[in-house]
């Protein structure tokens, strides 16, 4: 599903240039922009879902997939480790609403 005004949607739709380290059927990877941490990923699902309080009946094997998507690139890029966040919600203080984790490292 396409949410005109998400700007998520805009990459996944390739409408916003961007290069992504990793895409497949279910989910995107790519830097964030304004990063946070000497390494500062972006794991974005294809599907537009608005946060985790809004995950719907069978959503949970994008969200798990979303995860080993972590685990792969870290290994990829050869991080020691990572912080994996998750924002849900204006007062959670997300900023984007279209579901997302952040990957953060020193290392990288």
């Amino acid at each position: 599903m396409f949410v005109n005004d998400c700007i998520f949607c805009k990459i996944i739709e390739k409408q916003i240039p961007c290069e992504f380290l990793h895409e497949d059927e279910l989910a995107v990877i790519f830097r964030d922009i304004h990063p946070k941490a000497k390494t500062h990923l972006l794991i974005v699902p294809k599907k537009h879902i608005h946060s985790i309080a809004q995950m719907e009946e069978g959503d949970e094997k994008i969200v798990g997939h979303l995860m080993r998507m972590a685990q792969k690139i870290g290994d990829k890029l050869g991080l020691s480790g990572y912080n994996l966040q998750i924002n849900v919600g204006k007062d959670g203080g997300q900023e984007i609403f279209h579901l997302h984790v952040h990957l953060m490292s020193k290392s990288g």
